[in-house]
């Protein structure tokens, strides 16, 4: 069983970093994500903030395929405001 040893986001590559104790690592290329995802200046608002404060939350949703309907909750929330 592999365990996270530690999740960052590097602000050089533009990546969320994973680090599993097996040696190996996830990139998650969040510009890429972004583009795929966000539809508007409040979803990229949405996940630069939570890149930002919260990467393993950020990399949870990614990976288990939950990112657009986040985002796009978020923004019916934000709209309604």
């Amino acid at each position: 069983m592999q365990i996270l040893i530690k999740c960052a986001f590097n602000m050089d590559t533009a990546c969320v970093e994973l680090r599993l104790s097996d040696g190996s690592r996830i990139d998650i290329d969040t510009v890429g994500v972004e583009n795929a995802v966000a539809g508007n200046l409040y979803q990229r608002s949405e996940l630069d903030w939570l890149i930002y404060n919260k990467p393993l939350e950020y990399a949870r949703l990614v990976l288990g395929g939950k990112l657009e309907g986040y985002v796009q909750e978020t923004a019916e929330h934000r709209l309604e405001d």
